[in-house]
């Protein structure tokens, strides 16, 4: 295992990128990073001051964004402007419906595209272990040198389940197909990157696996 470990996670919408990037960052002391969670932060700011995601005045409002970052334990929150959202509200039926039309966006990306790499110079300055990320675009776009690059999977009846149990409402077809065809940054996995079909692994076996991945290095 390296001295400091960058692990990339991309997958789609219930697939258990989070779950699984949580119980790394435990095991490992690795900084957790959920880009998820700044798309939609980004979205829900934009969504307070009635501003869509076709709106032309999108670029003048992120002018006025500010992101910054919070530790908790061992995972980063994304602040705007000094304030964060509540995972609860991050996740609500709204957001969720919206959050892959904001992240289509050119200009959202781009501000989070510097903002999600500094986030490797963070983990090294706090002294963690590593860095896991969790998203659609990590291993091919934010950390294309990742030293472990992983991409999981599980059916749509899986990841719907998966959603209902959390208790949230998610459009999953229609954010994959969303997320996969969009121009910038797509979801797609990169030609290095190691498939693990969730679906009928328990969070354990899939930390098992990882787990010796992240020895093996």
């Amino acid at each position: 295992m390296k001295k400091f470990t960058v692990i990339a996670i991309d997958g789609g919408a219930g697939t258990g990128k989070s779950t699984t990037a949580q119980l790394i960052s435990s095991q490992f002391k690795f900084l957790h990073v959920d880009t998820g969670s700044h798309y939609r932060s980004v979205a829900a700011a934009l969504i307070a001051c009635k501003i869509s995601e076709a709106d032309a005045a999108v670029s003048q409002n992120l002018n006025k964004i500010k992101l910054d970052s919070e530790i908790h334990q061992n995972k980063s929150i994304v602040t705007i402007n000094g304030l964060s959202y509540p995972k609860e509200f991050l996740r609500s039926a709204e957001i969720n419906s919206k959050v892959s039309s904001y992240s289509s966006v050119s200009s959202i990306r781009s501000l989070l595209l510097d903002y999600q790499q500094s986030q490797l110079k963070l983990a090294q300055r706090k002294n963690f272990s590593g860095l896991v990320m969790e998203g659609r675009d990590i291993g091919t776009v934010i950390l294309p040198e990742a030293d472990l690059k992983l991409f999981l999977t599980a059916n749509e009846s899986i990841r719907n389940l998966r959603r209902q149990e959390d208790g949230e409402t998610d459009q999953i077809a229609i954010r994959d197909r969303l997320d996969s065809s969009r121009k910038i940054a797509p979801l797609i996995q990169s030609s290095d990157s190691i498939v693990i079909d969730t679906a009928l692994l328990s969070k354990e076996d899939v930390l098992s696996k990882v787990s010796q991945l992240i020895h093996n290095l």
